[in-house]
This record gives C-alpha cells, sequence and structure tokens, in this order.
C-alpha cells in the first residue's frame, strides 16, 4: 500500500511539473524497426513480380512478389472497389505462422467493382476501373494510378517497400569436440535459417529483441517490419496522419528530424508543433492540389512511422506551394513512407478526384459518426472532479440563476469507490439515481467516467469476475497482466476477445448498474492503454490478447474495440435511444462509436490555436465529432484566454469545459460580470445555432462527408488558401477565424476565391456586413467579438429562444437566415426528428429544403415528411437584397395572409410566418 501511494504521488508530481519528458517516449532512433525501414536508401528495392503469375477476377488481378535478395515469395493483390478506390494488399505467401490482418475498422465489406486487364508492354501490367487504371510495373515492383488519365499516385515509386518476412532465429553453432558436429536435419535446418536472413548480414542490434529504459521486448517473431512509400504527383500540400498536435498541412521530416509517429499514448500536458504520438492514431494521407485530391488509407493497427517528403526537400510546405506560384518545376512528387512495426501491407488509394470525393471515399470504408443526440451537440461542463452530490447539483443551478445554457454535468475518477468503475462513492455520492434525476428533470443529462484499468482488489467484482473468466490481457507467460493506473495495480480487459466485449457491454444493464438510469451517457478515458509503470506509459508490445496476437500488433486498436463494448452496452441498455460517448483513444472507424477530444491541453494561447488545426485532421480522417478541453486542461487560464476559447469553442463540434483536478475552478460566474457575459454570449450563441449543428450532423451521417472543413475543401483551387488553419468552414455555410492571440483589436481573416477567380460574398452573422472580397481582410474584433461570416447562396436554420437545456427547445420555432449570393439566391435545409431515438431509420424525421430564387421564398421536403413537429417558422432574416420589398405574403397549406416587414442592420425581417414546419409554403415580396 504504501507502494502504491508513492507511486502514485511521484507520478502525480510529474504530471504537474512536467509537460512532456522525452526520455519517456521513443524517438525514430530508439525504435529499431524505425531505424531499419528508415535507413533503406531510396531506389534500392528488391521486389518484383514473378513472371507468368499475374491471374485476372472480374474485379482484382493476384500475382506473386519476390524479393530477389532473399528469394522469399510474397502474395500480392490488387483490387478495384466503387467509388474510385483501389485496394493494394501484400502478405507473405508461406509464413511460418500468419500475420495480424486489422479487423473492426472497416465498417463492412467494400464493394467490389469490375475491372478489366491487359499486358500493354513487356512487364507492364494496366488494370482498368471505370475512369480509373492502375499500371503495375513487374521490376521493381511500382504501381502507378490514374484518375481520369492524370497520374495522381503511385506506390513504392521511391523504392522504400520492405517486407520482413518471419523467420527463425539463427542461433550459432556451439561445437563440442567430444560429440560429432551435427547432423543430416541439423544441417539442413540451418541451411533454411541462412536462407531466410541474408537479407539481414547486418542486423540491427534490437530486431530480435529490445530494451527501452528498464523495459524489455522478447520480440518472439523477430524482425516483421513493412513499409511502402506513396507519392502524389499532382499535390501542393499532404494532410491528415492524425493525432498531432501539429499544422494542418504535414511538414517535410525525411532527413530532418522524427517522422510523425502513429502510436496511442497517454501523453501529459503534449506540447505544441510536434510530430510525436498522441492518443488517436488513423493513418490516412491525403494529398491535394489545384487539379487533383487523393488519399492512401494504409490500413495497420501496429506502431507506425511516416516520414514525409515535399518537393526540392525542402522544411516547410510552403515551399510548394511557393513553387507552385511562381512555376518553378517540381523535382518530386510530395511522397508519404508509412513504416509499421509488423501487419501486411493493406492500403487503399482514394482517387478523388476533389477534396469532398476523397473524404467521402474514406468514410465510405471506416464510416461515419452517427447522428447524436441533440443535446449531446450542446454545452458540457466538467472537471476532474466535481465534489460530490451538492456540488454538482449546486453548479447545475449556478447555471440557471445566471441564466447560461447547459446541458450535461460530467463526473471523473474521484466519483467512484476507489477508483472501482461500476461503483460510486457511497460518502460523496450517497444517493446517485437522485441527483440524475434532479438533472434529468431539468432536462440535463450526467455523463460519467468508466476507464478500461480493473483495479486489482479481492473485494472488486469486476476484478473477481474477470480474473475467473481469464478475460485480462495476458503476459507473455500466459499470466494475468498487471500494470499501474489510478487505482493502483490494475489489470486491462482483452476487448478483443468477444465474450469479454459482451460482458463489458453487460455491466452497462440497468439490472447490473442499478445506480445508473439509461439517460446516463459515458466516458472512456485512458484507453490506449494507459499503464503509468509501463514502456512509453502504456502496455508491453509482448503482451498477448485473443487469438494469441501480440500487443505490437493491435496497440493502437485497443481503445477502438474499448468503446465498441460500451457502445453495444448502452445500445443494448435502452435499444430505442442513441449512445453518447466520449473516447480518447481512437482508431480509424472509432467515429461510429465514439466523439473524441484533444486530451491534455494546456491553458496557453497555443494550445487554443492547436484546437482549431488538429480537429481539422481529425474531421478530415473521418472524426467530424470532434473537441478540445475550453481554457486547457492543465493549467488555470486568464480570463481573456478564457473568454476567447469559449467563442472559439462555440463553433466546433464538441463542446466541453474541462479541468485538472489541481486547477482553480473556473465556472463562468467566477470570473465576473463582463466575463460571465461574454462566456454566457458565446454558449447562447452556440444553443442559437443548434438547428444548423444537428442538421450538419444529420449530413455527415448521410452523405459520409465532414462537419468541419478546411478551406481547401470548397475552394480546391485557391493555393493561397490551402495551408490556412486558423480558420475553418462549417460545411460551406459558415467561416470562423476565433480570436487566438492576447490583446488584439484586429484579425486576418482570408476570404478564398472559386475556381473561376471571383470570390463569395460573406457577410458577419452579427452585422449582416457584407465582403465581397478576397484575401487577408483585417478585421476589427472586441472582447464580445469572433469574426464569424454565413457564405452568400446559403440558409441558415436557427432558433431564437435560448433555454437552460436543448431538450427543453424541441418544440420551440425557428428562424431562417437567408444570405443572398450574386445573383440573388440561396438555398439551405433544415433536419427534425425526436432529437434522441433511431425512429429516424425508419423515416420518422422530416428533411427540408428552402430556396430563395427571384424574390419569392419556397421549402421542399427532400423526402417524404413522417414527423410531427410543433414547431413553426417564427422570423425570416434577409441579407444582400438589392431592393427592399414593401411587402410579403405567405401562402400556405392552411392560409394566406399579408406579413409584417422589418429592416434591421441592413437586413430585411419578416415577422412570425406562422406556419408549421410541416407544410409547404411560398413567401413572395413585393
Amino acid at each position: 500500500m504504501r507502494l502504491h501511494i508513492a507511486f502514485l504521488c511521484s507520478f502525480l508530481a510529474f504530471c504537474l511539473v512536467v509537460a512532456v519528458d522525452h526520455g519517456n517516449f521513443k524517438t525514430c532512433e530508439k525504435s529499431s524497426f524505425c531505424r531499419r525501414l528508415r535507413g533503406v536508401t531510396p531506389g534500392s528495392s528488391p521486389y518484383a513480380l514473378v513472371a507468368g503469375s499475374l491471374n485476372t477476377y472480374s474485379d482484382s488481378v493476384v500475382a506473386d512478389l519476390i524479393n530477389k535478395e532473399t528469394n522469399h515469395l510474397f502474395t500480392f493483390k490488387l483490387e478495384a472497389i466503387k467509388s474510385n478506390t483501389f485496394r493494394l494488399l501484400i502478405d507473405e505467401k508461406t509464413p511460418l505462422k500468419p500475420r495480424y490482418k486489422v479487423t473492426d475498422a472497416l465498417k463492412g465489406n467494400p464493394l467490389p467493382d469490375v475491372i478489366k486487364a491487359k499486358e500493354q508492354n513487356k512487364g507492364e501490367f494496366v488494370i482498368t476501373s471505370g475512369p480509373n487504371k492502375a499500371i503495375i510495373y513487374a521490376d521493381p515492383f511500382r504501381i502507378d494510378f490514374y484518375q481520369n488519365d492524370v497520374l495522381t499516385v503511385q506506390a513504392n515509386a521511391k523504392g522504400l517497400m520492405r517486407f520482413e518476412e518471419l523467420r527463425r532465429k539463427v542461433i550459432p553453432p556451439q561445437v563440442n569436440e567430444n560429440e560429432e558436429q551435427g547432423n543430416e536435419n541439423g544441417q539442413q535446418e540451418q541451411s533454411q535459417n541462412d536462407a531466410n536472413v541474408k537479407d539481414l548480414t547486418n542486423e540491427d542490434p534490437g530486431a530480435w529483441e529490445e530494451n527501452f529504459k528498464s523495459h524489455h521486448d522478447s520480440k518472439p517473431n523477430g524482425p516483421e517490419a513493412i513499409s511502402m512509400d506513396f507519392s502524389f504527383p499532382q499535390a501542393l500540400i499532404l494532410f491528415g496522419i492524425p493525432q498531432h498536435a501539429d499544422s494542418f498541412a504535414l511538414k517535410h521530416t525525411a532527413n530532418n528530424g522524427d517522422p510523425y509517429r502513429l502510436y496511442n499514448l497517454d501523453v501529459f500536458e503534449f506540447e505544441l508543433d510536434s510530430r510525436m504520438a498522441l492518443y488517436g492514431s488513423i493513418p490516412v494521407l491525403y494529398g491535394h492540389g489545384p487539379e487533383k485530391t487523393a488519399g492512401v488509407f494504409w490500413q495497420n493497427s501496429a506502431e507506425t512511422w511516416v516520414d514525409i517528403y515535399n518537393s526540392n526537400a525542402e522544411k516547410n510546405v510552403m515551399s510548394s506551394i511557393v513553387n507552385f506560384v511562381s512555376r518553378s518545376k517540381q523535382n518530386d512528387p510530395l511522397s508519404g513512407h508509412f513504416m509499421s512495426e509488423s501487419g501486411i501491407i493493406d492500403a487503399f488509394i482514394l482517387l478523388g478526384p476533389s477534396p469532398l470525393d476523397a473524404f467521402k471515399q474514406y468514410t465510405d470504408l471506416t464510416g461515419v459518426a452517427n447522428l447524436p443526440q441533440l443535446f449531446a451537440l450542446a454545452y458540457h461542463q466538467c472537471r476532474w472532479n466535481y465534489n460530490d452530490e451538492q456540488d454538482v447539483e449546486t453548479v447545475s443551478a449556478k447555471f440557471d440563476e445566471h441564466d447560461i445554457p447547459m446541458d450535461t454535468m460530467w463526473l471523473d475518477i474521484e466519483y467512484t469507490d476507489g477508483k472501482k468503475y461500476f461503483t460510486w462513492d457511497a460518502h460523496k455520492f450517497p444517493n446517485p439515481l437522485k441527483m440524475i434525476k434532479n438533472l434529468t428533470d431539468l432536462g440535463r443529462h450526467l455523463t460519467i467516467i468508466l476507464d478500461p484499468h480493473i483495479k486489482r482488489d479481492a473485494g472488486y467484482f469486476v476484478h473477481n469476475e474477470c480474473t475467473d473468466r481469464g478475460y485480462y490481457v495476458k503476459n507473455k507467460d500466459g499470466s494475468d497482466y498487471e500494470g499501474w493506473c489510478w487505482p493502483g495495480s490494475a489489470s486491462y480487459p482483452d476487448y478483443f476477445n468477444p465474450e469479454v466485449r459482451k460482458y463489458w457491454a453487460d455491466l452497462y444493464q440497468l439490472e447490473n448498474f442499478k445506480t445508473v438510469t439509461a439517460d446516463v451517457m459515458t466516458w472512456n478515458d485512458m484507453n490506449e492503454p494507459s499503464v503509468f509503470n509501463g514502456p512509453e506509459v502504456t502496455m508491453l508490445k509482448d503482451n498477448v490478447h485473443y487469438g494469441g496476437w501480440e500487443h505490437r500488433n493491435v496497440h493502437n486498436l485497443y481503445g477502438h474495440m474499448n468503446v465498441m463494448g460500451t457502445f453495444e452496452g448502452m445500445h443494448r441498455r435502452d435499444p430505442n435511444q442513441r449512445p453518447f460517448i466520449l473516447s480518447r483513444s481512437h482508431f480509424a472507424g472509432t467515429q461510429r462509436y465514439a466523439t473524441i477530444w484533444m486530451g491534455d491541453n494546456a491553458a496557453q494561447w497555443g494550445h487554443l490555436e492547436a484546437s482549431i488545426k488538429m480537429c481539422l485532421a481529425e474531421a478530415v480522417a473521418g472524426h467530424s465529432f470532434c473537441g478540445a478541453d475550453v481554457g486547457g486542461f492543465f493549467g488555470n487560464p486568464d480570463v481573456e484566454l478564457l473568454e476567447r476559447w469559449y467563442q472559439a469553442a462555440a463553433f466546433q463540434p464538441f463542446f466541453r469545459s474541462h479541468a485538472h483536478i489541481d486547477t482553480k475552478r473556473r465556472e463562468p460566474w467566477l470570473f465576473g460580470e463582463a466575463t460571465k457575459q461574454i462566456i454566457r454570449e458565446a454558449i447562447r450563441k452556440r444553443y442559437s445555432y443548434l438547428p444548423l449543428w444537428y442538421t450538419m450532423f444529420y449530413e455527415h451521417e448521410r452523405f459520409g462527408l465532414p462537419v468541419m472543413r478546411p478551406l481547401l475543401a470548397h475552394y480546391p483551387k485557391d493555393v493561397d488558401g490551402f495551408a490556412i488553419d486558423s480558420q475553418h468552414l462549417l460545411q460551406d455555410r459558415l467561416l470562423v477565424r476565433p480570436v487566438m492571440s492576447a490583446g488584439v483589436s484586429k484579425v486576418d481573416v482570408y476570404f478564398p476565391v472559386k475556381e473561376n477567380k471571383k470570390p463569395d460574398i460573406w457577410y458577419d452573422i452579427d452585422t449582416y456586413q457584407k465582403y465581397d472580397v478576397s484575401g487577408f481582410v483585417s478585421i476589427e474584433v472586441n472582447s464580445n467579438k469572433i469574426p464569424v461570416f454565413q457564405r452568400g447562396g446559403t440558409i441558415i436554420p436557427k432558433k431564437g429562444r435560448i433555454r437552460r437545456a436543448s431538450t427543453l427547445m424541441k418544440n420551440d420555432p425557428y428562424t431562417l437566415v437567408i444570405c443572398l449570393d450574386e445573383i440573388q439566391s440561396a438555398k439551405g435545409t433544415l433536419y427534425i426528428d425526436d432529437e434522441k431515438s433511431y425512429k429516424y431509420r425508419d423515416g420518422q424525421y422530416n428533411y427540408i429544403e428552402f430556396e430563395f430564387k427571384q424574390n419569392l421564398i419556397t421549402n421542399r421536403f427532400i423526402d417524404k415528411p413522417n414527423y410531427k413537429t410543433k414547431s413553426w417558422l417564427e422570423k425570416i432574416v434577409i441579407a444582400g437584397l438589392k431592393s427592399i420589398p414593401k411587402t410579403a405574403t405567405i401562402k400556405s397549406d392552411h392560409k394566406t395572409e399579408n406579413l409584417e416587414i422589418l429592416i434591421e442592420n441592413s437586413a430585411v425581417i419578416i415577422r412570425r410566418p406562422g406556419v408549421s414546419m410541416t407544410e409547404n409554403f411560398v413567401i413572395t415580396l413585393n
């Protein structure tokens, strides 16, 4: 017990004093497989297709691939997939044992597409699929992918592919003068060993076993790393491969520090402008240029490093853009070099051709965020920790007292009985059901943390059941793995075992977890997994999971499998309610189950800036429901930083305030009246836009496109906007440029240009001032203002009656904000359902398109309306009219009448159209 307390005390001290101790985390040079693969000389590929081995099927070609240095054979397969996508698969033909293939990341089996194949020249094979083709070069092995006859992606063009085949370790012969020098069988076995290791004559000393600090990795399978390079000949910018606290545009790394690392880790107060691994790993990389966008999804859950090559080997992506603008020639295309510790080569080539096409091709494979309940898109209040039931109820009441909306209270680890999850501290929380009811009676929710480390306590039922049933991850010797986390000594459920996931899901059932209700939501934290005394604060790589797979193969999937079990449990607990889950660890496909956030950020202006950059990278990698702790998890923000953070976060998908246990309390009313009013206004503005947020997330599920978007998503030819990550789009409707520096009275906003080189018209959402310009414009700001603009040509739904919680606004009336483009037209959509259940999947919803054209405002039900709502149309705001109408008339299914018109802030206001949102109508401006 003393050791337990001492360890935790020292660990907490480490967390609070040291931002990042680099000695606790590997660099590429300290990683044997990264050293080996990064040391490969470009242009030295030993791989070639075996002559005469290529076979063609309806949707794919297969062949044998040989490493000419070792004569080892591999299987090669290239598949065509619907929606401009190819899949490349390479595995050993006769491995000593099966190699790990990722499961559960894809949403299902990709739909195959038809191909045609022919040999156009000796050793060159052309595979066509619709407008796409792949040219396979036999020796050295390379594939060039074309979209509409434009070379878009190249695989192994740099010749950096390596595939370390499994082999037996060579044991030097022991000579004994009193015995014969071996027998025939022994000589044959040694000969086979020698053949298997010809390519590793000067083998890296960490290839067969490796030490890092006090930790030993036994590597029972020896070296088994894989790598391949992918080039993007049309690209001027590479982006993707989250999670990193770096710029949206990926920087040159080859021969310039470490590559970007994908290895889910618990990193405290992470550093900015860093390629270090963080909590999530999504191995999808995009290349974009004015003519084409393409991507590569490297489906591998082992530790992965990605080197980035830019043109002319410059250190900054902007150099490529400058070269393009000055029409200087690129020496080499932008490239990414994926290097993974184990597994197989399984890569999806996403051929665009536009940014939105490529983003959808990725979500077609890995899925989308399910439409959340509306409350999840509202404001969340959290800290580590609210002390007790009285504290929770007092904070909730204070939000009402100060007229600040809030939908969800959160509880961190201190609510439990000694960090034993699925329990409550009986002294601090003696009546949790009453506390929960007090919140739900107000229209609010409670979210509680449930981490995957299980306290090793003989009096804890979860530990006893996991031990008795063999549900824990194992050490290499087959015993239960034991590490240290918040409870002290802990073990970790093996969620790769379907039986364990079912058990985890069973724990959520109300007959088992009797002290919660179906309205209590879940926060899965520390699920990288975090192990305080483990190598790099995580699990040993030679631990063993279900199926005999080592942890090294599946590490980046552990948190994903954890939330799969949580989702199953919550869905089974109440099949009619959409679960809300927040997860820190994530992989490709985790968006199907959970929301994510940026982890242990800090109360610094740079971390506010990083929230945009990081969420943009996550959004294009499938994770639209993303946010960062408002105010910073570590440290105490000054009032200006806190105000600006609320204003920025109000326009990001996940909106939650959270703070470390040792920070000062920071509820909005604790900072003086002026600051409280600024925060109140930011939160209330978020609530006014909830109809837009809900519509955008429905459209994300329906169409597969990100909610939060970089400028290049809609302005793919505007080279000057490619690398801008200080502002973002919400779909193509809002342009958001938060204030992210102290003491400023102006900020520069970049207004992009369309393909015809003309700017869009943008309207300030507060004043409706019109901006018909392109490039950077200096915009004045004050403490109450950040620049947000609605694009001309759009119609945005809002609500003007702000209540204590979003759940109480369901039947309130709507406002339509119409901002006109240069031809005096606009369109927009609104989605309505019960905001909670899955009935919308049975058609119980209304999806409406609104249009302004030739002085007529009309609505159209995109699908047959099948949801009865009490909501009605309260107001219409029109900005950008060239002539002010004298009157307006509405004609609907049930009435015809004249409407009142007002002028405010150069906008036309039509008051109380009074029509139900389920009716067809036409409003005529006269």
